[in-house]
Order: C-alpha cells, then structure tokens, then sequence
C-alpha cells in the first residue's frame, strides 16, 4: 500500500491536507465530549441526530444476534411457512416442534427486524425482509452456509494474526487446499465439491441476472466460462442466446457435475464441459467470449494474474473477456458489501476484495484492452467489467469506460 508523502505534494495540497487532519482531529474530540452529548440530548434540533447514531452502533453491536435469528427462521422455515398463509404462535410452534415460549421470542425478534409482520387474529405473516428470503432458496442457501463464517468469526482478532490452522470456512471449499491433500482425501473431497457446486448454483442466479441484464452477447458465437462450477450461468446463458455455443472449465469433479446438468437441460450439443486447473492447464480455445464469474477475489494476486494471461492466451484476436464479481469500492465512494466481503474472504484464506481500478489494471497487465465497467441495476452483488484482445501489441491502457 503506498503511504500519501507530504513533501511529494504542492505547497498548496500539503497545506490543505494539514488543515484537513487538523480539523479532523478537532471533530473527534468534539464528537466524543460528553458535554456535547449531554447538550445534543436536551437540545430538539439535534436529538434525533444523536439517537439515530445511538441506534447505529447498538445495531453494530447487535448485528450479529440478528443474523442468529435469521439463521434460526430459515432453519425453521418459519418464513415459508407464513408465505404460504399467516400462522398463530399456535400452528407455528406445531410447525417448528418448539415450545410456544421460547418460539415467542425468536417470532418477536423477527418482528423487530422486518423479517415478520402482523396480521389478523394475532397470526404471524412475511414481513419486507422475510419476502426476498422465502422466495429464493439461493438468499436462504447462502445464510445456512454462513453458520461456517460464524464459527471462525467468534475471534476476528486471531483472525487478523496471519496464516494458522485452517478454519471452518477454509475447509469448506475445496479448492482451497492443495493438489496433494486433495487426493489424500478423494472421498471427502468429492462430498465438498458436490456442496460447493450447489452452494454456487442456488446463489447463482442473482449474478446471472444482472449479466443477462446488463450485457448484450449478439456479438458472440461461443462463451467459454471459467471455473463455471456445475453450469447454472452457461445453462442461462444457452437458453438466453440459443445461437451460442457454450463451453465450461473446472476441476474434474465439478465438470463432471456440469455435464450432468447440461444433459438434464438438452443442451449436449451445444455444451462442452472441460476439465483441469486453470493455474496449472492451458484453457480450451475457441471461445470468443470468456466470462469469469466469482472467482477472481477467491485467489491472491499471483493466481489472478496467472489466470488472466492465461484467458487472454486462449482468446483469438478480437477476443473478449467479462469479469463479473463484487468488488470494493473506490475511494470517496458509498461503501456497499466491503465489510462483509473483506472478513469472509479472510476466513476462506485465499483472496480479497479488488476495486474495479486495480482488477482493471490487471486485466491490462495481462494485455487486455479497451477496459470497460458495464453499468447494472445491483452493484452490491455484482459488478461488471469488459476487456478485449486486440491486434497487435498488449495495451496497457487502463481508463474506465462506462457503456449502456
């Protein structure tokens, strides 16, 4: 990380980034005077600044019981259940096998947070939050896989300390460790692949919708997608743009998941799964288009760039790469799921979160050019990034560029 050098700037800049730390210093002992709280209290026109703040970091500091009582309506299916029709403690304490009392208490909590409301009769129906969970069964795949982000996140201190023994969330993907541990552990590698593949998939289709939303592929005879898992974006995609011919790479395990899922659909002759590692294997050729979903802020730097040479390396002339992930966001933005994805990347021990400015610089190191962000309806999920392969010599030109 380059560290901002004083001396380096204008007289004028310097002088104004002194300024700016000053009046800064001068905000935080202000902010926490006891004196300005007590007179922020009393005082009409601040006091709903003040409780709103105090509602902010009692949140923070409640968050994580909140996600325990989500966690607890999706094991329940408690949120399905009033989807289906409004419950009284009553029935939902015969659904749940739990006695009324302490049921009580998980449906008033999920009062609290939107995920419930109330309806006639006192009966329990979907709240606004509640009604995302109960109709995606992706959005409730991913809050039972979070349960394994909680255990390693019970001490986010020694989380911080560096590599050590592999948590919870290390071992549940398999890539994650090496080639060798992986044949030492041929049967229990494959139960985790299997549950990797189906975690990926039912929290797919968030991501391919705002790529089949975002990004015309008219232009495009075949896609290959690397590190597709079982094919739920390339199946999509087939039967989004039935002139494309679609090509997958992963792990054999995966592929061989991918081919079943592709003969399930009826697109055999139009599928071709491939199999190997994408930092150890050349990747098939004949693609115009490679899409790589998800995976580069799974991987440290070294394996990205790798993997990016290796893309362009198996693009033709003309080529183009899509790149759709979440990303961090640059500086002087909104912050959307940077928190969130920092830690969880941390508990995987491999990757991070990238801005789209530095991943762009990696894809023009690679020899990418024309580098664009492709504008879509949710950031937070996913952002979109394009590069292609020119004639002639690698361009390292690194402008952003939005396109509609």
């Amino acid at each position: 990380m380059k560290t901002l050098d004083l001396a380096s700037l204008p007289q004028g800049q310097a002088r104004t980034s002194l300024w700016g730390d000053r009046l800064g210093a001068l905000m935080d002992r202000w902010l926490t005077s006891d004196a300005l709280y007590r007179w922020s209290v009393s005082n009409p026109l601040t006091r709903w600044i003040t409780r709103r703040r105090a509602r902010q970091v009692f949140d923070l500091m409640a968050g994580f019981v909140y996600s325990q009582v989500l966690l607890a309506c999706v094991r329940l299916r408690i949120l399905e259940a009033v989807a289906q029709q409004p419950r009284s403690l009553d029935e939902l304490a015969q659904w749940t096998h739990l006695p009324p009392a302490g049921l009580q208490r998980l449906l008033q909590s999920a009062l609290a947070l939107g995920l419930l409301n109330l309806r006639s009769q006192g009966r329990y129906g979907l709240g606004p939050l509640g009604a995302p969970v109960a109709g995606h069964a992706g959005i409730r795949a991913m809050i039972e896989h979070h349960a394994v982000l909680y255990q390693d996140m019970q001490d986010p201190v020694a989380m911080l300390q560096g590599p050590g023994q592999p948590g919870a969330m290390a071992q549940y993907w398999p890539y994650t460790l090496d080639e060798d541990a992986q044949t030492a552990q041929a049967q229990a590698q494959a139960d985790k692949f299997a549950r990797y593949s189906n975690l990926m998939s039912a929290s797919q289709p968030f991501v391919v919708d705002e790529i089949l939303a975002s990004y015309r592929f008219d232009a495009h005879r075949c896609v290959l997608d690397v590190g597709g898992g079982q094919g739920t974006f390339m199946s999509r995609l087939a039967l989004h743009a039935k002139h494309l011919h679609v090509k997958l790479f992963d792990l054999p395990e995966v592929a061989a998941l991918a081919r079943a899922n592709f003969a399930r659909q009826g697109l055999q002759d139009r599928s071709q799964a491939h199999s190997g590692s994408f930092l150890k294997d050349p990747l098939p050729e004949g693609a115009d288009l490679v899409t790589l979903i998800r995976v580069a802020h799974d991987h440290p730097d070294a394996d990205v760039r790798t993997l990016l040479a290796s893309i362009y390396q198996a693009l033709p002339p003309g080529g183009t790469l899509l790149l759709s992930e979440p990303m961090a966001q640059e500086q002087g933005e909104l912050p959307q799921g940077d928190a969130y994805f920092h830690f969880y990347l941390l508990a995987m021990g491999a990757g991070r979160l990238r801005t789209p400015r530095e991943l762009m610089a990696m894809m023009a190191e690679a020899g990418f050019a024309h580098l664009e962000i492709v504008p879509n309806p949710m950031p937070l999920q996913t952002q979109i990034l394009i590069g292609r392969k020119c004639q002639g010599l690698p361009s390292k030109s690194t402008s952003f560029v939005n396109i509609n």
